[in-house]
C-alpha cells in the first residue's frame, strides 16, 4: 500500500508540472503576439560641439579717468621719495583695461602692493627740479547696478549680530574706533538711530549714512587733514573726507568692521557732490556685512553701492589712502603752488564698442 500511493503522489506531482509549464507557454505566446513599444533612436553627442555662454555683465560705463598733480617751485629743489596711489582698484564691479603713469622730471618708479592690497608706486627722483607734474591715465568698466540687492546672511540681516571667529580677527583694527569721545556725543549720536534692538542691519546703516548727509551740511576744504568725528557733529559741516570719517567711526562704535575710500566720483549730470566741478578725488566707507560683503556708502551722496564710484585704495585711516604723498627738501616758502586736475570722462563710442567686443557685453551704455 505504501508503494501504491506514493506512485499515485508522484503521478500528481507531474502533471501539476506539466500544467504549469503548459501555462508558462501561454503565456509567452501571447506576449509574442502583442506589439512591442518601439525604442527611441541612440542620437549620438560630439561633446566637442557643445559650447556653454558665460555669464556676461552689462557693462554700465565705460570711463577715462586723468589725475593730474602739478607742483611749482620757486627754485630748484631736491625731492624726496613720493608714494601713489593713483591705480584704480579691481573689484567684481570694476575692470581696469589700462593704466598709465608718467612723471616729469624722470623718475625711478617701483610698485608693490600694501598690507590692504592697495597697489603702491614709489617714484625716486636724482637731481634737482624746480617742478613736479605727476599724471595718472586710466581706463575702466564699470558694472555696478544703480539698485544692487546685498545677499545678507539670515545672522547678520538684524543688528546686533557678532562676526564669526576668523571674520572678527580678520577685521582686527577696522572694527576699533579710531578717535574719542570722552562725553559720549558722539554715541548719543549713533543710538538716535537705533529704534530697537533688534534692528533690520542694512536699515539701520543706510539711516545713520542719510543722517550724515541730512545733519550735516557739505563744504569743500582745500586745505591737508580731516575734521575728527565730533569736530563735524559741533561745527555741523565738513567735506566729503569729514562725512567718511565720521560714517565709518559711526560704524565701529556699532562693533563693525569698516574702512575709508579714496577715489573717483563718476557724475556724468553734474548732479552729485564732491566731484568739485572739473571733478576731484572723492571719498566714502566700505562696511563688511556677512553674506554681503564690502558695502558701499557714500555719505555726501546719500547712495548705497558702487555705480559711480571708482576706488583708489582702501584703509583703517584716511591718511593712509592720500593718492600723492611725498617731500622736497627745502623751506615752506619754495613751494609756489600745487595745482590737482581730475578728469572722469565717458570713453569715445568707438573704445566703447571695441570693450564691448571683449568682454562680451549685453549692452554698453556712455
Amino acid at each position: 500500500m505504501p508503494a501504491v500511493r506514493n506512485l499515485v503522489l508522484e503521478r500528481r506531482v507531474r502533471r501539476a508540472d506539466l500544467s504549469a509549464l503548459q501555462g508558462i507557454e501561454r503565456l509567452a505566446k501571447r506576449r509574442a503576439r502583442q506589439p512591442r513599444p518601439i525604442a527611441p533612436p541612440l542620437i549620438s553627442i560630439d561633446v566637442r560641439s557643445v559650447s556653454l555662454e558665460p555669464h556676461r555683465t552689462p557693462i554700465l560705463a565705460c570711463l577715462d579717468i586723468v589725475h593730474t598733480t602739478n607742483y611749482r617751485y620757486r627754485q630748484a629743489i631736491s625731492l624726496g621719495p613720493h608714494r601713489l596711489m593713483l591705480r584704480p582698484r579691481e573689484t567684481r564691479e570694476l575692470r581696469l583695461l589700462s593704466h598709465d603713469l608718467s612723471i616729469a622730471p624722470t623718475a625711478t618708479v617701483t610698485w608693490a602692493h600694501d598690507v590692504a592690497g592697495n597697489a603702491i608706486a614709489t617714484a625716486v627722483f636724482d637731481g634737482p627740479t624746480d617742478h613736479l607734474v605727476i599724471e595718472s591715465r586710466a581706463s575702466v568698466e564699470l558694472t555696478a547696478p544703480a539698485w544692487p540687492v546685498f545677499a545678507i546672511a539670515a545672522s547678520a540681516n538684524q543688528y546686533p549680530f557678532v562676526y564669526a571667529a576668523d571674520e572678527w580677527t580678520d577685521l582686527g583694527a577696522l572694527t576699533v574706533p579710531q578717535y574719542g569721545d570722552v562725553d559720549g556725543r558722539l554715541v548719543r549720536w549713533i543710538e538716535g538711530f537705533v529704534m530697537a534692538r533688534p534692528t533690520d542691519t542694512l536699515s539701520l546703516l543706510k539711516d545713520i549714512s542719510n543722517g550724515v548727509f541730512t545733519q550735516i551740511s557739505y563744504q569743500t576744504r582745500e586745505d591737508e587733514g580731516t575734521q575728527s568725528p565730533i569736530e563735524t557733529l559741533e561745527r555741523g559741516w565738513g567735506s566729503c573726507r569729514d562725512f567718511a570719517v565720521l560714517l565709518a567711526e559711526a560704524a565701529r562704535r556699532l562693533r563693525l568692521g569698516a574702512r575709508i575710500v579714496s577715489g573717483y566720483l563718476s557724475d556724468p549730470e553734474d548732479s552729485l557732490i564732491g566731484s568739485a566741478g572739473a571733478g576731484s578725488t572723492h571719498a566714502w566707507v566700505e562696511i563688511f556685512v556677512p553674506g554681503a560683503g564690502w558695502i558701499a556708502f557714500d555719505p555726501t551722496n546719500r547712495s548705497v553701492g558702487s555705480q559711480n564710484l571708482i576706488p583708489l585704495a582702501v584703509a583703517r585711516n584716511i591718511a593712509q589712502v592720500t593718492p600723492v604723498a611725498g617731500t622736497f627738501l627745502g623751506t615752506n616758502v619754495d613751494l609756489l603752488s600745487m595745482e590737482v586736475l581730475v578728469r572722469v570722462e565717458s570713453a569715445s563710442a568707438q573704445n566703447n564698442s571695441f570693450l564691448a567686443q571683449r568682454g562680451g557685453a549685453d549692452i554698453a551704455l556712455v
